[in-house]
């Protein structure tokens, strides 16, 4: 039998036309490049070294110097700065403790709120209720505004003079205006509930993301065994929200330890530098002054006392989790 031809294709083309596909034969494996994982890492190694790696090398070699703008030059001191700190004698050693001792009050005073009221408020919020989508966003609101918005804002309202809460408090019959901003303890008292407004909208949204990870089966056998609610918070919340409740103290922490806004805005320090906290004083020492070199001191002494303060939280955690 003759092969047909196909319309305008010689028979002779159409009888050499392979079968099928000539197979090829395996090569070696595909081995991914050494340098592909760095490739992907580069964008966030730039950033990193950019504005985190670079200025604390830059810092921590300033503060081995006396990097002063007013000198010529920036002579070589060591570890003459750090030792300043610890001179009881020296004034800028008394400034520096006073300034620590300011940051330490207010992280006692703050930090045990904003640990404590926002868990009470993710677990309302947590509840199942007709608008609660609304008071979620109603409570986190305040946090998205700029600590200089919240400033002007408590300043209106806590004036000693013409502040609307002193206002209020005449017409229910105090006479004596209250020094919210210029006399102890009321200092405090503003500071810290500004503070605890401000923020806790977001201690809040980090709660509720991890209760609602809790399994509900461990609340009904709970409730098997005759828990009540106050057990049930204790034997099974707490516990599941350990990894959560860890990281939001050693965010607030390190938040509060860091407090410069409210203080500079709202009582700028005062009464006599008792609500200066160690960040308004660096920034003092450091941009008012001009000794860098020491600045950049006490920005690593508080560096290293909040590291301290971090792994002792992370200590303790794991060892009642053990």
């Amino acid at each position: 039998m003759t092969a047909t031809t196909l319309p305008g294709r010689p028979a002779d083309d159409v009888a050499r036309r392979p079968t099928e596909p000539a197979r090829r034969s395996p090569g070696p494996p595909h081995r991914p490049r050494p340098w592909t994982p760095y490739l992907f890492l580069a964008p966030f190694l730039l950033i990193f070294g950019t504005f985190v790696l670079v200025p604390a090398v830059s810092g921590l070699w300033m503060s081995l110097h006396n990097w002063d703008f007013f000198l010529p030059d920036r002579p070589f001191v060591g570890l003459q700065n750090y030792v300043d700190l610890f001179t009881p004698d020296a004034l800028v050693a008394q400034q520096f403790w006073e300034s620590m001792r300011a940051t330490g009050l207010f992280v006692v005073l703050s930090v045990p709120l904003l640990m404590a009221i926002p868990l009470g408020l993710a677990l309302l919020l947590n509840q199942r209720f007709r608008g609660r989508t609304f008071f979620r966003a109603v409570f986190f609101a305040p946090y998205v505004l700029g600590v200089s918005v919240i400033g002007l804002l408590w300043q209106y309202l806590l004036n000693g003079n013409t502040g609307l809460i002193n206002g209020y408090l005449a017409e229910l019959g105090v006479t004596e205006a209250v020094p919210w901003l210029t006399a102890t303890p009321w200092v405090w008292v503003s500071l810290v509930g500004v503070t605890v407004w401000w923020t806790m909208g977001f201690n809040s949204v980090v709660y509720l993301a991890g209760l609602q990870n809790v399994d509900d089966a461990l609340y009904d056998a709970a409730k098997v065994d005759g828990a009540n609610r106050w057990q049930q918070f204790v034997h099974v919340t707490i516990p599941q929200l350990r990894p959560v409740i860890l990281f939001v103290l050693t965010m607030t922490v390190l938040a509060s330890a860091n407090m410069f806004g409210q203080s500079y805005l709202l009582t700028a320090g005062n009464p006599s530098n008792e609500t200066r906290t160690a960040i308004m004083f660096i920034a003092e020492v450091g941009l008012e002054q001009f000794r860098m070199g020491l600045a950049a001191a006490m920005s690593y002494l508080l560096a290293l006392l909040l590291i301290v303060v971090s792994a002792l939280n992370f200590l303790f955690l794991r060892q009642k989790e053990s």
